[in-house]
């Protein structure tokens, strides 16, 4: 009897949703969604890389941004030129604010999109996301005024110490974040993948993350991709075979116009998941780069559609959207 495949642990999740998920309705945006608290999913990073098969996902922009976060990037400008717009509405709408307050002209977002293109003077200005991932990652604000580097601390401390176990790096900084912050200084977009460790057992890298907030339909599936790829990246520079890619979620949960969308995504098998090889250039973070990872096999369903909810946005009053 073969071993039933890993993809059904993010669908019996979906269908767990569907069934008995507690409908709440979110004071931020007004959306209706259903979620559940607590739960978990493992793959073997050993028995195929876990881009999902039963829609297929979008590993371009899974690549790029993950070379964004890991470079230390905060502007978008760098996904925008490589085609890649899964963060083009944050800054849009921190623009599209002072634009309504008559401080800056208004314009569409396709015409913003385009000048963060086009002029690096304007990207400058109004392209960056201060204090994401990359940021956090690679330069966390230290009170003394420096970057902490925290993904370059984990390697280095899982190179030196490989029964280490303390290999975290987080996002989450209480300081910029929601009515905890000033409001001069507040994130204006989300912290959802908030924390993750890195460990060494049996010779092998896993990393296991802790997401906060996860939407299980559009969110999901990429963060799976992006964190099973760090994994098997940061075991090529240790010199290491993958372990797992454990994922812990805190509120998980469907939109509800997002449930046509996945009962036809449960309708579908999975098949057989990919592989990914890391060059042998890839020696360190910073030498690292996305032309270096090879996805080998990937032969999914179709794509299916689905309306992004831009989550968590806190506009100019510190004030929910």
């Amino acid at each position: 009897m073969s071993a039933r495949h890993p993809e059904y642990q993010y669908l019996d999740l979906m269908r767990e949703l569907l069934d008995t998920g507690d409908r709440q309705v979110d004071a931020g945006h007004g959306k209706a969604h259903y979620g559940l608290f607590g739960r978990q999913i493992r793959f073997d990073l050993a028995e195929g890389f876990p881009l999902l098969t039963t829609k297929k996902v979008y590993w371009k922009g899974v690549l790029h941004e993950l070379y964004w976060f890991m470079s230390g990037q905060t502007n978008i400008k760098y996904l925008v030129d490589n085609d890649v717009h899964i963060w083009d509405d944050y800054p849009y709408r921190i623009y599209e604010e002072h634009a309504r307050r008559g401080k800056w002209p208004s314009m569409t977002k396709e015409e913003f999109v385009s000048k963060i293109k086009n002029n690096e003077k304007f990207a400058l200005e109004h392209g960056n996301l201060p204090r994401i991932y990359g940021e956090m990652w690679r330069k966390w604000p230290a009170k003394d005024g420096r970057g902490i580097d925290q993904l370059g601390w984990v390697v280095r401390e899982l190179r030196n110490d490989p029964g280490a176990h303390n290999a975290i790096v987080s996002s989450w900084n209480p300081e910029f974040l929601y009515t905890m912050a000033k409001d001069e200084e507040a994130n204006h977009f989300p912290i959802c993948h908030n924390m993750y460790q890195m460990n060494i057992k049996h010779e092998k890298v896993s990393l296991q993350l802790y997401q906060r907030s996860a939407d299980i339909f559009l969110g999901v599936p990429f963060n799976i991709a992006s964190y099973a790829l760090l994994t098997h990246i940061v075991a090529k520079i240790l010199g290491r075979e993958v372990g797992e890619f454990v994922h812990t979620f805190g509120d998980v949960h469907f939109y509800e116009d997002h449930e046509v969308a996945i009962r036809q995504q449960l309708e579908r098998e999975p098949k057989p998941f990919p592989t990914v090889k890391i060059n042998d250039l890839a020696t360190s973070l910073d030498a690292f780069r996305p032309e270096h990872v090879l996805l080998e096999g990937y032969d999914p369903h179709p794509p299916i559609k689905a309306e992004l909810t831009v989550a968590g946005f806190r506009n100019l009053e510190n004030k929910p959207d």
